[in-house]
Parts: C-alpha cells; structure tokens; sequence
C-alpha cells in the first residue's frame, strides 16, 4: 500500500463497485435467496440483500451477486428441490444476524411500521427548502429522503512472536506444535477484548503525527461515533489468527426531530442544522464505494493466567479498515 502524506485522504484504496453479471436472455430474478453461512441457514428478500453495504456483500459473494436463479452451490436435498436453491457462504452467521437487525429497525424507525409513523413522514416538507447535496448524482439531497448508515469493518491479522518461550515452535513440516497453538489462541482472545473502536488508529496517529488520520477519526465522531465507541460486533474467524469486527452507527444529518410531546400538546417542527448537515454530505462520497485503509500495530500482551508468572508476547497486527456509507 502506499504511503500518503498528510495533506491526502486516510482512505488509501477504493473497492470495485459489485454489479450483477447477465448473459444473454435475463432469467427469473429470484424473490427471496436462501443462504448457509458455516451451518446456519437464512432466507433473505431481494429488496433487504440489495440494501446491505457493498463491502458486506462482496464478502458474501466474492464470486458475484446473483439474484437470478443458477446452478446453487448445493440444494437441500428435499422434496422442493426444484424450488428452492441453497447458497453456501463463508461467513460468520451472527455477523449478518447483527446487520440485518440493525438494518430492520433503522427502516423501520425511518420509514415507519403499520402502527407508528416514521422520522420520514416528518420530514418530507424539508425537500422544498433543503437545498440540494453537491455529493449527491442526482439534484435532489438523499439524505432527506433515505436513512443513512456509517459502516466501519476492520479485518485485524495478527502474528504472535513468543519471545523466551523456548517450547512454542512449529515441527518438521513447518506447522505450529500444541505450544505455539495454544499462544496464538490466547493471543487471539486478548486482542477479541480489546473492543474500543479507535484505540489503535489513535496510537498510530499519536506514533506518526499524522494529521489525515487524525482527521478521520475527528469526521466519523462528528458523524455518528463517539470517541469511546466499541466494536458493535466481534469475532475470531475460525481457524485463522484474524478477527472481524464491523460497527454500525445512523449517520448524525443534521435533521432534528423534536422529543415526543405531552399528552394534549403538538409536536414541535423538524429543524436542520445545516453545519452538520454539511458535515454529513460529506460522507456521501463513500455510498456505493467502500474504501479501506491499512496499517500495521505492535503492541505486546499478557497472556498470563490469573495466578501465574506474567507471560509477554509481541504481538503483530495488520489491520484494514473499511469505510463505506449505506443509504436504506
């Protein structure tokens, strides 16, 4: 990756857009796609994949998205054979789980449910006096009219040096003995607690001086973050020193809606900040284009247990991070 200097974005490298590939005559779109993610199935609507962040759906799909039907990875075997077709997928069940749900009660909130309106019904008078975003391709500013979503993911690969502990290597063959095995995975889990979000950008920003990402931590906290946000979901991958992390946050777009009134009195009029709504334009930038950044942290860690001689490891870690804004 290349080095950028201060005066550049944070952001180093930009993800390809995902399309959906067709050739030849369109087949039938498929209305629902069925899933298996490491043995767990989800039956997921077209309209709700089409809506999850990029960056999530090329993890999905790295081969490509496709909602029409296809010869499945495998079928389930049953009496519906015909019908139904069962995508496999590597990658972590409760991951997605905790996306669709943010994803499900952030529309639901905006747009409203059968029995309570949404932020949206609110606000629609604002696309007559807004005026229009200069991030936006068309003239009218989305964020009136769709909610929007930060999406942070970090992919976090560390590498463990033990230092001193003479009975930690690999055999013949190269593979790790038990030794080793067991400080990778106790390494694993002291990095898997470290859950502040921006602990480890701002080190490298305190380390390096560097202004362009010190800029970026100062953008999402004026966004949506806090300074002292954690991870909203986290995981070890199976049989890998890596852990995904990704954190979800309604983008802050300056649109205030007043508190729900008392009984017997009106509801106060949405107003806008547009300070903070010029702030929030510019994370448009990054709808429909994730963009990660990279770096490499060394910290060392304790992997002693409670009762024994302190055990230091150093630790190496190769974090990517990536940025992309959702419009639901």
């Amino acid at each position: 990756m290349a080095t950028v200097s201060a005066s550049q974005s944070p952001i180093t490298s930009v993800s390809p857009t995902m399309t959906v590939p067709t050739i030849g005559v369109q087949p039938q779109l498929l209305s629902r796609l069925h899933l298996e993610l490491r043995g767990r199935r989800f039956s997921v609507d077209r309209e709700t994949i089409m809506n999850l962040p990029e960056s999530v759906l090329l993890c999905l799909f790295p081969n490509g998205l496709v909602l029409s039907r296809q010869s499945a990875a495998f079928t389930d075997g049953g009496e519906h054979e015909e019908d139904e077709e069962i995508y496999a997928v590597d990658f972590d069940p409760d991951c997605l789980n905790f996306v669709l749900s943010f994803f499900r009660n952030s529309q639901d909130t905006f747009y409203g449910t059968g029995t309570h309106p949404g932020l949206y019904a609110a606000q629609q008078h604002l696309n007559d006096t807004v005026p229009a975003s200069d991030f936006a391709p068309s003239a009218q500013n989305p964020l009136l009219s769709r909610q929007a979503i930060i999406v942070l993911r970090e992919e976090l690969e560390y590498f463990a040096i033990p230092t001193g502990d003479k009975s930690a290597g690999t055999d013949p063959s190269g593979l790790p003995n038990a030794r080793l095995l067991a400080i990778k995975r106790a390494c694993g889990q002291k990095l898997l607690e470290k859950r502040s979000i921006f602990t480890a950008l701002q080190r490298n920003v305190n380390k390096e001086n560097n202004v362009a990402e010190q800029h970026l931590i100062d953008m999402l906290c004026m966004s949506g973050f806090d300074r002292e946000d954690t991870w909203g979901y986290r995981a070890l991958e199976p049989s890998r020193c890596c852990i995904s992390s990704i954190a979800l946050v309604l983008l802050k777009t300056g649109i205030v809606h007043p508190a729900e009134p008392a009984p017997g009195q009106e509801r106060g009029q949405v107003t806008v900040d547009y300070v903070q709504m010029s702030t929030a334009q510019k994370l448009l930038l990054f709808w429909r284009k994730p963009a990660r950044k990279c770096w490499w942290d060394g910290v060392d860690v304790d992997i002693a247990g409670p009762g024994e001689q302190p055990h230091i490891v150093k630790l190496w870690a190769r974090r990517v991070w990536t940025l992309e804004l959702s419009l639901i």
